[in-house]
């Protein structure tokens, strides 16, 4: 039902900017196709005409629900107004950045068309209406209803399909205009589902369907490689994957134990090392391999294991500030070592500042990575076929990550976590496990870093530094899982993707990265400080104020009734 404080002229501001917006990107927004995207052609949206036409569809089923058109409530059960806040604004950023962008890239407010001009006013209308409507957020949302286990696995693998959609268009734009416009809608865009309480819903869902959130999970990546003819974006996506599984290892280090971590890289730096030395590289100096990839890894894992119990076992007695900077400290020992075992400052291993280059291509059961295969009529290039391997990577940690915070171990972590003397006061001996989480997310680092040397073919000091313009390094990688969610499985992967593709998207911003990176966590850190995919401890941690006042809601309207 329309609520009863909501205006009319709200509401007629509400449909006028809907129905425009929906109408916009089928006009012209430019008269030239030198701006990315094409956006001269009436009657079939491009480029960024398509991000506004999402936000305005998203809108338009929010206006809907707002309005009580009969089977749209139900998309909001928390409410519509707030969600329909948020969409609006989706299609605003979306449109307004884009309009701007043309201004600036051709060269002045002329080159943008009347339909430029009609989305820019539509998409202002559609906001201020939003936000003129009185909020309708429900307080207790009412339970879904339970489907058929079937059905339930199929929304499932639809809504995988739908995130690994929206996630490959973000890999593969073309132009820096286009990710600009692309980054606030896709954040505004899933800040209306969870304001409409439909990210609430499909996490009850998924807490109760884990292998088929797995199975969806695994089958919606395999996806992406079938939609690129090239290997420029799957070269991006491999990237991600390496970054992604590393951070997942650091996650369980910071996440589970709180231990800061700053030299986390030298882990991946040893598992690279330790693979190039045995790929048979004629830059090796050991004439060695090369090794079949299973016996790669397994020495990757062990060799990091080593690295990360020999290092924890004199740092681990310390706690907070001086474990992060005794870590950092080692990092930077790990990088400075392996450049100066050059045989003239050291023995010779790792070909000091040259490090080891010319490493081969990985062969996986007969079939070599570096050569091109077709599979399902589909042709897999290089980077493809590393992708494959990646995923099977970050299943492998992934189920590692699960398995370990769900046992026994994983409980004592959170414990020692959550407060160490209480833990040890029950009788968990803090150093063992701490040292046991060490040693594990530094095999994990090891792992990723065996298939890192192989897929960028070198392994040199210069790629483990604590902190460069582009990831991997230790503090991009902490960055990650902080600002992912620390303690969860997808939040690091989602701070892995974010990561690298800002940096590798706005290269023209690289002078000013750090800048807008230490911008972007103080943001994070006032708004959101329990992450973008944070897991139901911390949501209660950092906000306690407001679960505390919707709880005390609640009770009033319970002693109301």
């Amino acid at each position: 039902m329309i609520p009863k404080t909501s205006t009319p002229a709200a509401r007629a501001l509400v449909v006028c900017g809907a129905a425009l917006s929906l109408v916009s990107p089928f006009l012209a927004w430019t008269w030239t196709s030198r701006y990315p995207g094409n956006l001269t052609v009436y009657g079939y949206p491009g480029g960024s005409q398509l991000l506004t036409l999402a936000g305005a569809l998203l809108a338009a089923v929010f206006t809907a629900a707002v309005l009580g058109v009969p089977g749209l409530r139900a998309l909001a059960p928390a409410g519509a107004v707030r969600a329909l806040r948020a969409a609006s604004l989706a299609a605003l950023t979306a449109t307004w950045i884009t309009v701007g962008a043309i201004a600036v890239d051709l060269g002045g407010v002329v080159n943008v068309e009347p339909g430029g001009w009609l989305a820019a006013g539509a998409v202002l209308l559609l906001a201020a209406g939003a936000h003129a409507l009185p909020d309708d957020t429900v307080t207790e949302p009412p339970p879904a209803a339970r489907l058929p286990r079937a059905a339930e696995g199929a929304l499932i693998t639809v809504v995988f399909l739908a995130a690994m959609y929206v996630l490959t268009y973000g890999i593969t734009t073309d132009s820096a205009q286009d990710f600009l416009a692309f980054l606030p809608a896709a954040g505004f865009g899933v800040r209306a589902l969870a304001a409409a309480g439909l990210t609430a819903r499909f996490g009850a869902l998924t807490a109760r369907n884990r292998i088929a959130v797995a199975v969806a999970a695994l089958a919606s990546a395999l996806v992406f490689p079938f939609t690129q003819t090239g290997d420029q974006y799957t070269a991006i996506a491999d990237n991600i994957l390496v970054f992604a599984a590393v951070a997942l290892g650091l996650n369980i280090v910071v996440g589970l134990v709180g231990l800061l971590d700053l030299g986390y890289v030298a882990f991946l730096g040893t598992g690279a090392y330790t693979a190039a030395l045995v790929s048979g590289s004629t830059f090796s100096t050991f004439d060695i391999g090369p090794w079949p990839f299973w016996a790669t890894a397994l020495l990757g894992m062990g060799v990091s294991l080593v690295a990360g119990l020999v290092i924890g076992a004199p740092t681990l007695r310390l706690h907070g500030d001086y474990l992060a900077i005794v870590t950092l400290g080692f990092g930077e020992i790990f990088r400075i070592t392996v450049n100066n075992l050059d045989g003239t400052s050291g023995p010779r291993l790792t070909n000091g500042p040259n490090g080891i280059n010319s490493v081969p291509n990985l062969t996986v059961f007969g079939f070599d990575l570096g050569t091109r295969h077709t599979l399902l009529g589909v042709t897999f290039g290089r980077f493809a076929n590393y992708y494959l391997l990646l995923l099977a990577v970050i299943a492998v940690i992934v189920f590692v990550y699960a398995r370990a915070g769900n046992s026994r171990i994983g409980r004592a972590w959170i414990a020692l976590r959550e407060d160490e003397k209480a833990a040890t006061a029950m009788g968990i001996e803090g150093f063992r496990y701490k040292l046991l989480a060490f040693g594990l997310g530094a095999s994990l680092a090891g792992l990723a870093g065996t298939v890192m040397a192989h897929l960028q073919t070198n392994a040199v000091p210069e790629n483990y530094k604590f902190a460069d313009t582009a990831p991997p390094n230790s503090a991009f990688l902490l960055a990650a899982v902080v600002l992912g969610g620390m303690g969860t499985v997808s939040g690091p992967l989602v701070g892995a993707a974010l990561l690298y593709l800002i940096p590798a998207k706005f290269a023209f911003f690289s002078q000013y990265q750090m800048m807008l990176f230490g911008l972007a966590l103080i943001l994070m850190m006032r708004f959101r400080p329990e992450g973008l995919v944070p897991d139901r401890r911390h949501r209660l941690e950092f906000h306690d104020e407001q679960v505390a006042a919707a709880e005390a809601r609640r009770t009033a309207a319970e002693a109301t009734a």
